[in-house]
Formats: structure tokens, C-alpha cells, sequence
């Protein structure tokens, strides 16, 4: 049984009573947002011992980081070095994108480092696959989709990216809308050359009750692919994107009415006067289930800061009503991140989500940051630092400097002045 069929009986699983603990909010909430499809539990019926994590209203924004071997970098051991830097820096969950080596042998290393929930993009190792077997991403064959689907179920990945929402009048519409850049979606790509080149419809989207039918089994997380993501400021919000947009939403319908939870992917690249009615949209268009957005970055002419520029909209995305934040990291656009890059990363997408929650009130933000600055005025160094996003990076910064809180003020500190004032 799902979380989502247990939770409309009224029942109260162990999954539920775990996050409702580490969020400070009733079971009953969390029971009736997981009913609701408003909150989403993403734990495969099969792993065990894992920190699983509640994505949606009401809730902390969760952060998302990703890893992976490519063609160009099968490194797998330094994958697994990135999947404990992410969670030591505080990601809720990971994905695999593996591409290249052995793809099933890394999802094995994912599954059994990451004591956190993992997804995957099932189209990517069918597509690697048919290139090895066939000669071509076009010869993949409507199975070679769907085994891809059940063999990293039945590993025990809990969220699966799926672009479900692509058909042939998306194509169309994206066709008339003359992009800048077209797809910049790889698993959009993938199935959009598919469905060209052999003038079929998305299997995807098709036989849909059968992704369902595999998901319901093992209870994995249904996350709708964005697979026409705007890929620059450009393109945001154009008819294409809205169009995949109102297929989303009906295929959420679909997947509720099956017990399957589900949540919606987003862009990409938004300016930060088109971020609220992106989030707006998509809440309204998808029945108010979580949503999943890269970013957002705020602008296009940053590649090396990518992580800022998307923590910049992603504070503004999670303000307005996103709930995941999937990183960027200052690699972004020009190639594979490296721990560091992951670990930056991270940070940059959990002070975004932070922003974020104090904005929509989550329980317990305002505190954190009141708490810090009580701390700041009481000039307490080593509970500033415990206190402190990145501990490690603040009492680093310390270390270096003389046994005050701040040395930049030396003795003109005006907290210190201050103070001394006060108590005359």
C-alpha cells in the first residue's frame, strides 16, 4: 500500500509520524496533506534505515542535490564522496543522473550510501542503453522505457523524474513558438527525437496507468519531467511551457486517482518578475501538488555563478509557493561539479530555501534567525558558529581572526560600544 492509499484510509504510518517529528507539526497534518496530494512522502515500499523527508504545504522547503556518472567522467567512488558531502551539507534527498560506466552499479552505490531518498531519470539509462545496443537513442522501443522504470523500482529508488507530460501537441506548440533554445531538457530530448523520428506518441504519456501500475507497487514517488523547461529568461513562460503545464496537471489527476504520489517538475531559467506567476500557474494548473523547480536562475550571463543566480530565484520560487529546490552549482553549464562544487551548492540552495521559509512562515524559520541575532549581540563566537548555516565555514573564518566575535571593528565594534553604553 502507498502512502498515499494508507493515508486516505486515515492511517497514520511510521513515515509519517517520523516527519511530522522532525517538521514540529501534528501526524495528523502530515496524514492529511499525504490525502490531500498537497505533501509527498518519497520512500520506496523496499529501502530501509533511510531519513526519509515530506516534500510540500506547509512544510520546510527541501533541497535536492545531484550526482552521477557521465560518458566523459565514470568515476564512481568520487560519486559516492559527493553523495556524503551533499547530505553532510544538508540535502534532503539526492538523484542519480548516471549516463555513463555501469549505470546499475552506481545506483547501488547511491542506494547504499545516501541515507536520504533517492530518485533517478529512468530515460536516461533506457536511452545509453538502445545507443549500446541498437546504435541510437531513436532505436529505443516502447519496452526498453518501461523496464528501465520497473528495474530501478524494484532497486529501491524512491522519486522517479518521468517525463510523462510530453505528447505530440506539446511538440507542436514548442514547433510554433520558435525558442531560443529549443529543449534543453536530455530527457525531453531524448523522447522528442523519439517521437519524430518514428512519428509515434510518447509512450510515456500513452500507456501512462502502466508508469502508474509500477510506481503504485513499490510506492515510489511519481515526479513529473519538465522535458520543455525554458532553457534561458528568454523563453520563460511561452506557450510551449504552458502547454506541458496543463498536460501535468491532468496526468496528476490521473496518478491521485491511483494512489500514486505525485509532484510536478519546473523550470529552469525564470526572470525574477516572471517567478511568482510561474508558481502560481503551476499550483493552480496542477491541483496544488508539490513543486520541483531547477533554480530558478534569475538570469543567463553568470555561467560560474550559476549557484547564485539561481539561489536568487530560488528563494523567491520557494517564497511563492515551491516546495524542492533542486541545486545549481557553480558548474552548472560548463561541466560536472566536483565536491567542492557540490557542497557549495548545496549551501547556496539551503540559504534560497531558508529565505524561502521565513517568508512563508514555516514553523521554527523565524526562530533560527532571531535566535542568531540574540547570539550575534550577546558575542558568543562559538554559539554563533553552532548556530550558523555552515558551521564549519564560520568558525574557519574565526580561526583566522582575534578572540572577539568580528575582528573588522577591533575595538570601534558597535555591539560592544553599545552595550557598554547601556549598562552605565
Amino acid at each position: 500500500m502507498t502512502q498515499l492509499l494508507a493515508a486516505r484510509e486515515g492511517r497514520v504510518t511510521p513515515e509519517m509520524e517520523e516527519v511530522a517529528r522532525r517538521e514540529g507539526v501534528d501526524p495528523e497534518f502530515i496524514r492529511a496533506g499525504v490525502a490531500a496530494g498537497t505533501i509527498v512522502i518519497p520512500k520506496n515500499r523496499l529501502r530501509k534505515g533511510i531519513r526519509p523527508c515530506a516534500i510540500g504545504r506547509g512544510l520546510r522547503t527541501k533541497v535536492n542535490a545531484l550526482i552521477g556518472t557521465s560518458s566523459d567522467r565514470d568515476d564512481p567512488e568520487m560519486e559516492a564522496r559527493k553523495i556524503e558531502v551533499a547530505i553532510s551539507a544538508g540535502a534532503d534527498a539526492i538523484m542519480d543522473l548516471s549516463t555513463g560506466g555501469d549505470i546499475d552499479g552506481m545506483r547501488r552505490v547511491s542506494l547504499e550510501r545516501a541515507t536520504v531518498p533517492v530518485g533517478s531519470v529512468p530515460i536516461y539509462q533506457a536511452g545509453i542503453e538502445a545507443i549500446e545496443k541498437r546504435g541510437g537513442i531513436v532505436a529505443m522501443t516502447p519496452e526498453d522505457m518501461f523496464e528501465a522504470i520497473e528495474k530501478q523500482a524494484a532497486a529501491g529508488i524512491d522519486f522517479m523524474a518521468i517525463h510523462c507530460a510530453l505528447n505530440f501537441e506539446v511538440v507542436e506548440r514548442l514547433q510554433k513558438t520558435g525558442r531560443v533554445t529549443d529543449i534543453v531538457s536530455r530527457g525531453g530530448a531524448f523522447l522528442t527525437g523519439w517521437m519524430l523520428h518514428n512519428r509515434k506518441e510518447n509512450p510515456l504519456y500513452e500507456e501512462f496507468d502502466r508508469v502508474l501500475d509500477i510506481l503504485r507497487e513499490y510506492d515510489v514517488t511519481l515526479s513529473l519531467g519538465d522535458a520543455i523547461r525554458p532553457g534561458c529568461i528568454a523563453d520563460s513562460l511561452d506557450g510551449a511551457q504552458i502547454q506541458g503545464l496543463l498536460v501535468a496537471g491532468e496526468l496528476v489527476a490521473r496518478a491521485r486517482e491511483k494512489g500514486v504520489q505525485v509532484m510536478v517538475e519546473g523550470p529552469g531559467h525564470v526572470p525574477i518578475h516572471h517567478v511568482e506567476t510561474t508558481m502560481l500557474l503551476q499550483k493552480q494548473l496542477c491541483h496544488q501538488a508539490p513543486y520541483f523547480v531547477l533554480g530558478t536562475l534569475a538570469i543567463d550571463v553568470a555561467p560560474g555563478y550559476d549557484h547564485i543566480t539561481a539561489a536568487i530565484g530560488g528563494a523567491l520560487a520557494g517564497a511563492s509557493g515551491a516546495d524542492f529546490i533542486c541545486y545549481v552549482t557553480p558548474a552548472e553549464h560548463l561541466g560536472l561539479p566536483t565536491e567542492e562544487d557540490v557542497r557549495v551548492g548545496v549551501m547556496a540552495a539551503r540559504i534560497a530555501a531558508h529565505v524561502a521559509d521565513i517568508a512563508k512562515g514555516v514553523k521554527g524559520a523565524w526562530e533560527w534567525d532571531l535566535k542568531m541575532a540574540r547570539t550575534r549581540a550577546s558575542l558568543d563566537r562559538e554559539a554563533v558558529a553552532g548556530l550558523a548555516i555552515d558551521p564549519a565555514l564560520v568558525r574557519c573564518y574565526l580561526e583566522k581572526g582575534k578572540e572577539e566575535l568580528c575582528s573588522a571593528c577591533g575595538d570601534e565594534c558597535a555591539l560592544r560600544l553599545v552595550s557598554e553604553y547601556f549598562q552605565q
